[in-house]
């Protein structure tokens, strides 16, 4: 199986940590953000990973091509400019000698499982909507009730990890993101699959909070 890590965008609401490091390079519990998903991607039998770089590709390259322990082959589809999402799988897709793949989006940490996803064909991984602010229970215009839940029950959203049969490459754009192009249109035709995940650890990381969160996370589950 391989993998697509989409790991090409400058995180912007990042800065000014992403004017001197690229965002997957940024440290999460010491570990950068590109190496817990190569781990995590190798415990699913991942063997082979392409990296979508752009913003300071060179330094993401440096830095892997000094680990020899990741255990997975490790490729390189860099963009000259920005493709988006689509145009990134398009050109990484090259690389692609399965039926299907894997991809993720760079900025993902979490356990969802898998081999779950795997199961059926161009599917999409999602799990209950989070909502960083607490939610009001009211009646008519009295609040009943406060709850300060993270997930919205019952009501999903992409959790940006797809796995994708290799025909998809030729509907993908060249450039444009795959979310406002081929899944729209996919959707229409009834051609995506989802598999619906609940009480899972999914933290997408664009904030200096994000991290927090996650890392306070990831040591209470590593306790």
């Amino acid at each position: 199986m391989m993998a697509i890590i989409l790991a090409g965008g400058r995180g912007k609401r990042l800065r000014p940590i992403t004017d001197y490091v690229p965002k997957p390079l940024i440290p999460l519990n010491n570990i950068p953000l590109i190496e817990w998903q190569i781990n995590y991607l190798k415990k699913f039998g991942v063997k082979e990973v392409v990296i979508c770089a752009g913003y300071k590709a060179e330094m993401i390259k440096n830095f892997l091509n000094m680990k020899d322990n990741l255990g997975v082959k490790i490729k390189f589809s860099v963009e000259k400019t920005p493709l988006g999402t689509g145009g990134a799988i398009k050109q990484a897709g090259l690389s692609i000698n399965d039926k299907s793949c894997l991809v993720l989006n760079g900025d993902i940490i979490t356990d969802i499982d898998l081999n779950k996803l795997l199961k059926k064909q161009n599917s999409i991984a999602s799990i209950e909507l989070k909502t960083k602010f607490g939610i009001m229970e009211t009646k008519d215009d009295t609040v009943t009730k406060f709850n300060e839940k993270k997930e919205i029950p019952e009501i999903w959203m992409n959790a940006g990890i797809y796995h994708l049969q290799k025909e998809v490459l030729k509907d993908l754009p060249k450039k444009g993101d795959i979310e406002k192009t081929v899944f729209p249109m996919y959707a229409k035709k009834e051609k995506l699959t989802t598999i619906k995940f609940k009480n899972v650890m999914w933290h997408s990381i664009d904030s200096i909070k994000d991290l927090e969160e996650c890392s306070l996370e990831l040591d209470r589950i590593n306790k």
